[in-house]
């Protein structure tokens, strides 16, 4: 018998499967911002008609990665200083307030998997593993956002995160892992002895971290 992952696979469309290689590519920078895409160029890779190729673009269009331009096709969508400070302002605050709903809600077991999801972050590291050790880091906060009790912010959180994700790539490759791995300990820290307050403020010095190094970088070279 076929195991689940490949039953599912089996079941995504064209244009699912193409979603993914190019969402895929622009996250991890292989396509980067204001790059074009043309249809004939995906119709020519995947060996297909443009129709499926339109109605990815069109969701990624939707999720924020690619800009439809009239007469001149799909170009990944290029990030403003101001739309990566309104990001990183709106996820501090719902993650902050989740953080702190958590304290709440976090059985031992929870607390457990987030040290977890620090030891991998750390081995990761070791190893130069970029790509796990910002699965990790992901998955540490989407536990934390899962547990919150409020789905409605799992959702506008998860939204967003999904947009900047090709940022969010980049800001671990960079940021030293002793920082990443020291406010986590206090997320945990926090939310193990019971502290809301807390557990919300090391949620958004956390962010705010986040912040200062994409921006350093923003201003350093993403521009260009």
């Amino acid at each position: 018998m076929k195991n689940i992952s490949s039953i599912i696979s089996g079941h995504k469309t064209l244009r699912e499967k193409i979603v993914e290689v190019l969402r895929d590519a622009i996250i991890r920078q292989k396509i980067r911002p204001g790059e074009r895409i043309t249809e004939l160029e995906v119709a020519e890779r995947f060996g297909i008609s443009r129709t499926p190729i339109r109605e990815a673009f069109r969701q990624l269009e939707s999720e924020g990665f690619l800009t439809i331009m009239p007469r001149k096709g799909a170009v990944v969508s290029s990030i403003e200083e101001k739309d990566i400070r309104d990001f990183y302002e709106i996820k501090g605050v719902l993650e902050g307030y989740a953080a702190r709903q958590a304290v709440e809600r976090m059985t031992e077991k929870d607390i457990t998997r987030l040290e977890e999801f620090n030891r991998e972050i750390k081995l990761c590291a070791e190893r130069q593993d970029v790509s796990g050790m910002t699965r990790a880091h992901n998955a540490f906060h989407e536990l934390i956002l899962e547990t919150c009790g409020n789905r409605k912010i799992q959702q506008v959180v998860s939204g967003l995160v999904r947009q900047f994700l090709r940022f969010r790539f980049y800001v671990a490759s960079l940021v030293h892992v002793e920082d990443i791995l020291r406010e986590h300990v206090d997320i945990v820290a926090a939310i193990r002895s019971g502290d809301g307050a807390r557990a919300e403020a090391c949620m958004k010095m956390n962010a705010q971290l986040g912040l200062e190094v994409l921006l350093k970088e923003f201003t350093g070279g993403i521009r260009n």
